[in-house]
């Protein structure tokens, strides 16, 4: 087992909560019926939906489920649907992907009400405990297959343009994210520019040159911030799981930037001046507080990616509100959803201003 040294081992333990909340919203209220009124999904694109396993919220909030080769279990998948989807029958709207964070699962979404926008569909794929939203280094660990950039990008995507009415071109789509989210979504727009004509951040890991970033990844792989938030007696926060322990390379391989044995992490670096370059058609918002220790680290990153996009000569807007205070009055400037939702009810209005004014083009 390749684990990191004791010196490793204690930054990790440090920064064991860094970049990943734990987030839980209570179990999924299902409805009577397992069925989504008015809409039939076809599996397709290697997708496989699981029979009685559908919750329903409402006609416009409700959870499919599907099983595929590339990520082993079963993964539900979250939908939003603006409230004039049914009245319509021919029209078409755009679709945002949600990303969540890192310990979390596809009902973290409910916590930012403005992600359910009339103005737009919003999916919201399981992105699981700890998958970085990356194809895995290794596929033997104890969580089996775990292609997650895969099933996101090659199925699900395609999956949802094929039993939905979408809008299924780049400028009519956004991908969106936060803590592990966050760098999921700007990874997933540099990784597929054809896909994505929109990507923000929030309190994102953003940029894996940096130790903090490093450690959260490794304390996900070896469950080491359940272990620490145990110990802790000053959290009050219940302490996060991330799933069975797996090798410290599991992700990304080797972290450490000897010989380049960190050639992993460096290609998927979304703060790589080489990557970031692939935004230069797309419309990146980064957002992020620096109160504690979790945001401290995600407004450096923030800030490194926004100068690097000035660089680059790459638009981008970053919005540092610090202690919050100029977010919202109920934002602290931590990594919580007291941010994340002000963030979000300022986010998506402008990206449906943004979507609307495609559709005129």
């Amino acid at each position: 087992m390749r684990t990191p040294p004791a010196r490793h081992r204690r930054l990790v333990g440090v920064l064991s909560a860094a970049l990943l909340p734990a987030v839980s919203l209570g179990p999924a209220a299902w409805a009577d019926t397992p069925a989504v009124p008015g809409i039939d999904f076809t599996d397709g694109f290697g997708l496989s939906q699981v029979a009685d396993a559908t919750e329903v919220r409402s006609s416009t909030d409700f959870t499919i489920t599907v099983t595929t080769p590339e990520v082993a279990g079963p993964h539900r998948v979250r939908i939003f649907l603006p409230s004039g989807y049914a009245d319509d029958p021919d029209r078409r709207w755009p679709v945002t992907y949600f990303l969540h964070g890192g310990g979390g699962d596809v009902d973290d979404a409910a916590a930012a009400p403005a992600l359910h926008s009339d103005a737009m569909i919003t999916v919201v794929p399981d992105g699981g405990l700890k998958s970085w939203y990356a194809d895995w280094y290794m596929q033997n660990t104890a969580v089996g297959a775990a292609d997650w950039e895969t099933f996101h990008l090659e199925q699900v995507v395609p999956y949802i343009d094929a039993n939905l009415r979408t809008l299924p071109d780049r400028d009519h789509r956004a991908v969106t994210g936060l803590s592990m989210g966050g760098s999921g979504a700007l990874h997933y727009a540099q990784a597929r520019p054809d896909l994505f004509g929109h990507t923000s951040s929030l309190s994102g890991g953003v940029d894996f040159s940096m130790a903090a970033v490093r450690a959260a990844v490794l304390a996900t792989e070896l469950n080491l911030p359940g272990a620490w938030c145990a110990l802790s007696t000053s959290s009050g926060l219940g302490c996060p799981n991330y799933g069975p322990y797996v090798d410290s390379d599991a992700v990304f391989g080797s972290p450490y930037p000897v010989l380049g044995a960190d050639h992993r992490w460096n290609a998927y670096d979304p703060a790589a001046p080489a990557n970031l370059s692939k935004l230069e058609n797309t419309k990146v918002t980064l957002y992020t507080g620096d109160q504690g220790v979790i945001d401290a680290n995600t407004a450096t990153a923030a800030r490194t990616v926004k100068n690097r996009l000035d660089q680059l000569g790459i638009p981008g807007r970053l919005v540092d509100y610090g202690n919050g205070a100029s977010l919202s009055a109920q934002c602290d400037g931590s990594h919580t959803y007291k941010c994340w939702g002000p963030a979000y009810a300022d986010y998506i209005p402008r990206l449906a201003a943004a979507f609307e004014a495609a559709a005129k083009n």
